[in-house]
Formats: structure tokens, C-alpha cells, sequence
């Protein structure tokens, strides 16, 4: 059994429902109508050439075609990180980068190599929509953690001074601000892994049901996802985190104002 088609006709009324949302933004003045069908215009385009390009990548399945694809979408998801972090690219591009792939790559290996394990390993029906999936909520977990890491330590640099001062050393000093950023980037994923099922069903799940999986098995991928999204995202945020330090600070342990997007030294 295959997922229904929608035809393109009954699809365009899908854009319909965003009339009465526009609507109420318009009211309530918040000046964001121009942005929000930017960015369903822009959704809608993205999606149908990925879906072109993932056609003939699912037919070549070739290892080098699939590495070099998330090389890309790894390399777009770090810009995205540092740009939403409010962080210098130019300073912190390959710390931030290392960290994504920390994440990605370990948690992706698992999957192919000891859960799913397809023929062959390197499936693009597998490889690429997982590495996907596990990017795209690194990404996000990435863009929180940074931001609120460095802007913490920016904002509250008296206490981190006075426990350098105290003589801590720069990973004991950074380390309540490395807490609270990782907890507070991280209880969204906790909080949704509680609720997964009862309040919401996810949309991996959801999809491979229609797409007619049974339901058991749609189960068994979507847990897999959620433990490997959160594994995922803690390897990379405390490698982002720690790889970023010796960039981050000078020799005088002395917080860099370059690293933050539109400073410049001096």
C-alpha cells in the first residue's frame, strides 16, 4: 500500500489556509506578511527541487554522490548556526562545522552500520533522509546553545573574570555558562521525547504510516530518531561548545569581541 497522491489541484488549495493567518497578522499589525510568504514561497520551491535532486540521487545511489550531499547540507547548516548565533563565520567556521559533523556522522554510523544496516550501507533512501533529520534538529540545537553560551558569557563577564581570578581554569570557568546553555538548548527535545504519542504524533511516524508502513514498524524508526536526534544533539553541542574555546578566547583568556558577527578587532 503507497501513501495517496494529492493531485496539484486539490495541493494549490493547501495555500488557502495561510488567508485567515495573514489575515490576523495584517490586524494585529505585526508586519509580517511580506516575511511569512517569503518564506512559503521560498519553502515550496526548496522542497520541489530537493525532491527533483533526490529523484535521480535515489536512482545513481552512489557513496561518493551521497557524501559529497551532506557535505553540502552540512556545510549550509553550519552558515545558518553561526548567521542565527549572531556569530563571525570567518572565526569560528571550522570549530562550529567539526562539531555539526561530530554530531551527524557518529549518530548516522550507528544507524547504518549496527540498526538498519541496508543494502547497501551507504542506501540513499536511508543515508540521506536520516543524515537529514539529524542535522536539521543539530542545527537548531546548535543555533541555541552557541547564542545563549556566548551572549551569557558577553553579558555576565564580571563573574567569569572573578572566577578566573579565583584562579579556575578557562573550561572551569566557562563551565556554568556550558550548563545552563546545553540544559536550556535541550528541553525542547526532552520535553517533546515526553509527550511524543500521547500529545502529538510525530511526523516521521506520521508519514511512514501513510506511506503504508505498519504502524509497529513506524514506531521502532520514529524511537530510534528521537534517540538518535538527542545523541545527536548533545555530541554536538559540547563539541561546538569545546572546539570553539581557543578560538573564542585569547591568551589572556580574555573573550575575543571578533567572534561576534559585525565586530572586528580593534
Amino acid at each position: 500500500m503507497e501513501a495517496l497522491d494529492i493531485p496539484l489541484a486539490r495541493f494549490a488549495l493547501l495555500y488557502l489556509l495561510l488567508l485567515l493567518p495573514l489575515y490576523f497578522l495584517q490586524r494585529l499589525k505585526l508586519g509580517l506578511g511580506r516575511e511569512v510568504l517569503m518564506s512559503v514561497v521560498r519553502m515550496s520551491v526548496q522542497l520541489f527541487l530537493v525532491g527533483i535532486y533526490l529523484k535521480y540521487i535515489f536512482a545513481i545511489n552512489s557513496l561518493l554522490v551521497n557524501i559529497l550531499w551532506i557535505l553540502v547540507i552540512m556545510v549550509v547548516a553550519n552558515l545558518n548556526i553561526l548567521k542565527k548565533a549572531g556569530l563571525a563565520v570567518r572565526k569560528l567556521f571550522w570549530p562550529s562545522l567539526a562539531g555539526v559533523a561530530c554530531g551527524t556522522l557518529v549518530v548516522l554510523g550507528v544507524f547504518l552500520f549496527l540498526v538498519v544496516r541496508p543494502t547497501p550501507l551507504y542506501d540513499a533512501r536511508y543515508m540521506i533522509p536520516l543524515a537529514g533529520m539529524l542535522l536539521g534538529n543539530c542545527m537548531n540545537g546548535n543555533i541555541l546553545s552557541l547564542e545563549r553560551f556566548y551572549s551569557g558569557l558577553r553579558k555576565s563577564e564580571s563573574t567569569f573574570l572573578s572566577y578566573l581570578l579565583m584562579g579556575a581554569t578557562l573550561k572551569e570557568a566557562v563551565h556554568p555558562f556550558m550548563r545552563e546553555a546545553i540544559r536550556s538548548s535541550l528541553a525542547p527535545t526532552i520535553a517533546s521525547m515526553m509527550t511524543i504519542g500521547i500529545v502529538s504524533l510525530p511526523g516521521m511516524m506520521t508519514g511512514q504510516i501513510l506511506g503504508g508502513s505498519f504502524p509497529l514498524v513506524a514506531i521502532k524508526y520514529q524511537i530510534m530518531i528521537m534517540i538518535g536526534i538527542f545523541s545527536s544533539l548533545v555530541i554536538s553541542m559540547v563539541a561546538s561548545l569545546y572546539l570553539s574555546l581557543p578560538f573564542a578566547f585569547d591568551r589572556m583568556l580574555m573573550l575575543r569581541p571578533e567572534i561576534f558577527a559585525g565586530k572586528k578587532k580593534g
